[in-house]
């Protein structure tokens, strides 16, 4: 018998589907004739709680840290066991084992962990799924791998659960012990990747509140030229007082030049004139369709995941959905047309675009050099209905379908024109963009470009009708929101002071990996760390506190974005994972011993930072499921057994 094990049971459905014989459904698997096709549902095993390498760790003591296991033990989740003893008995009966875990890093872990714990020990195949049509799955089981070639990424994915672990258990009980200290009752999380987004939003609250609004003052003059009208702004220098963006700091230099202005002439003294060519957005990443999507319809990033999880698994409608990829197999684009044709007929807004489209255009984003274990969102091919979607569903899939269907359409040609002009000694300039070719812009609704100026010739004499000085502001930044937080993890390397560490971000994944940003986002709510105010995410007095109390590099991005660049080095092969674990122990100690009572009682006194609310039972139960970091998720067997009195309790570990 074959015993094909999957992540979760919607892909255990579709693998059956996509077999010979007819599905027998049993109690934990299916049954196709002689395969048998089980599964996880998430993590079915964790990581044992400190408690577990000894009793004393039930009471939280800062004499007790760092907690550091010599044997890494793992237990089952909650309500898992039943699966696990199904798992059991099929493996009794395997002659082959087939691991079909999602294809990433966590996927390679959990479903790997299970099997190797339950005994196996014989040769293990590998099926990487990313589409669950009927078609992708038969030609994915026609390719099945030696799943040795996958045991780097579990070294990865294994150093990951450990590091969060031994750095979240070991600094949210230190911190919650000097928070108690200095009188802080309840529990302090510190994790790895929450902390350092934590912080950037705490930052810029405090870079909003302490900025200083100043005048500024701006003059344009409208110009009559040869075939029309137009709007120049002038561009004052020095010694008229200006700031570092060029702004004139006083009024009076603008109110004795526009008293001069009306009527004179002048000429234009310098005229550029460059043609660009720009191609359609690649497709989607998730990080990336998070960011749209929250601009577009307003969607929090959790939200956006939900969807294109219901959309891949119960719809079937894309593609694997966690994927930080935006370019697609070159081997899809043959059957493109046909793919986008099955998908978007049935919908008059994808249909037009459909009409539109040209097929026998290839664009970049058909790349193999690109893709890696995923590829870009995209349509399967299943007709979409959006009867049968809810309008967020609807409108995601629009999305994702709209940045493929671009892909074979014209570049956007525009024409973009700068114009200097000379008057009474002064210089005044005007930028203009013309459309010549619209090519994919009709498929986005972009902000719109600078309107064309009128035809302009170098030399032409020009006189100025109407003027006026204008009184402005200097703003301070806007507050994170889901698609700006979003895009800062992604781009992580824009938050770092340092050049070194700068350069080498750049080429990292950035903060977070995209399956788990949502959640961190959702977890730092949760918690009680951030509140939504419309749009805007601000840190609480808690979540202020906090970041003041820690040693600052514990809560910048430097520290976890290099470490996921050490992670992807170990799942390449390249980098040891035990050599990343005793570097991390070594860190661990250093932060320990800056945990200071003090620092804490005069940060919780400080003032500021926005009230929050208290989240349903529900949403918080939820949160603990989808938080990326936590250091350990057997609370409630441990919380059974410890009364929440002064320092026992071990209410907040996750």
């Amino acid at each position: 018998m074959r015993l094909i094990v999957a992540e979760k049971p919607s892909l255990a459905r579709a693998i059956a589907e996509a077999l010979p014989t007819k599905a027998q459904r049993q109690d934990g698997y299916l049954e196709c004739g002689e395969t048998c096709i089980s599964w996880c549902v998430g993590h079915l095993l964790e990581q044992a709680p400190p408690d577990a390498y000894d009793t004393r760790y039930q009471q939280w003591r800062l004499d007790d840290l760092p907690i550091v296991p010599k044997q890494w033990q793992l237990i089952p989740r909650t309500k898992a066991r039943a699966q696990l003893a199904v798992i059991r008995k099929l493996l009794k009966r395997a002659d082959s084992v087939v691991h079909a875990g999602d294809p990433d890093r966590e996927g390679q872990l959990l479903v790997q962990q299970v099997i190797e714990r339950l005994g196996w020990r014989g040769p293990m195949s590998r099926l990487l799924i990313s589409d669950l049509n009927r078609p992708a799955v038969q030609q994915a089981l026609q390719r099945l791998e030696d799943n040795a070639r996958y045991q780097s990424l579990f070294a990865a994915a294994e150093a990951r659960s450990r590091a969060d672990w031994l750095y979240g258990i070991n600094l949210s009980r230190a911190w919650t012990l000097t928070g108690r200290q200095a009188g802080h009752s309840g529990v302090l999380s510190v994790g790895r990747v929450q902390t350092p987004v934590l912080g950037l939003i705490v930052r810029r609250d405090l870079e909003i509140e302490r900025f200083v609004s100043r005048p500024f003052y701006t003059l344009w003059a409208d110009l009559g030229v040869e075939h029309g009208t137009l709007r120049a702004w002038w561009q004052p220098q020095p010694p008229h007082p200006l700031d570092d963006q060029k702004r004139l700091l006083a009024r009076e230099p603008a109110e004795a030049l526009a008293a001069r202005l009306p009527g004179a002439e002048g000429h234009l003294s310098t005229l550029q004139s460059k043609k660009k060519s720009l191609t359609a957005p690649l497709p989607y990443s998730l990080s990336a369709l998070q960011v749209d999507a929250a601009r577009r319809y307003k969607l929090p990033a959790k939200r956006v995941l939900d969807i294109c999880q219901t959309l891949y698994e119960r719809h079937q409608l894309i593609t694997y959905p966690r994927s930080d990829c935006r370019y697609l197999p070159e081997g899809h684009f043959t059957a493109a047309k046909q793919t986008l044709s099955a998908a978007c007929a049935s919908d008059d807004t994808l249909a037009g675009w459909l009409r539109g489209a040209d097929f026998s255009r290839r664009s970049r984003a058909w790349n193999d050099k690109q893709v890696g274990a995923h590829h870009a969102l995209a349509p399967t091919g299943r007709p979409f209905d959006a009867a049968r979607l809810s309008n967020d569903e609807a409108n995601v899939f629009r999305l994702i379908a709209r940045n493929v269907l671009a892909q074979f359409y014209p570049p956007l040609e525009t024409r973009d024109v700068k114009a200097e002009f000379s008057i009474l000694g002064e210089r005044f300039r005007a930028q203009g963009s013309e459309i010549l070719v619209a090519g994919w812009k009709p498929l986005f609704t972009t902000r719109d470009e600078a309107p064309p100026l009128p035809a302009l010739r170098e030399g032409e004499t020009t006189r100025v009708q109407a003027c006026a000085v204008e009184d402005r502001q200097t703003r301070p930044p806007e507050p994170f929101s889901d698609a700006s937080l979003i895009k800062a993890m992604m781009n992580i390397a824009r938050y770092v002071d340092d050049d070194a560490v700068r350069r080498t971000l750049r080429d990292t994944d950035g903060l977070g990996t995209e399956a788990t940003r949502a959640g961190i986002l959702e977890t730092l709510i949760t918690r009680g760390y951030v509140i939504r105010q419309q749009s805007a995410l601000r840190a609480t007095r808690t979540g202020r506190a906090l970041i003041q109390a820690l040693p600052d590099t514990a809560t910048r991005p430097e520290r976890t974005a290099l470490w996921e660049q050490r992670l992807a080095e170990i799942a390449e092969g390249n980098a040891d994972a035990t050599a990343f674990l005793d570097t991390l122990v070594g860190d661990v100690h250093q932060l320990l011993s800056q945990a200071d009572a003090e620092r804490m009682r005069q940060a919780l006194a400080t003032p500021g930072g926005a009230e929050p609310t208290a989240p349903s039972r529900g949403k918080r139960r939820n949160a603990k499921r989808s938080a990326s970091d936590k250091p350990s998720t057997t609370q409630r067997r441990t919380r059974k057994r410890t009364t929440p009195r002064k320092s026992t309790t071990k209410k907040g570990e996750t």
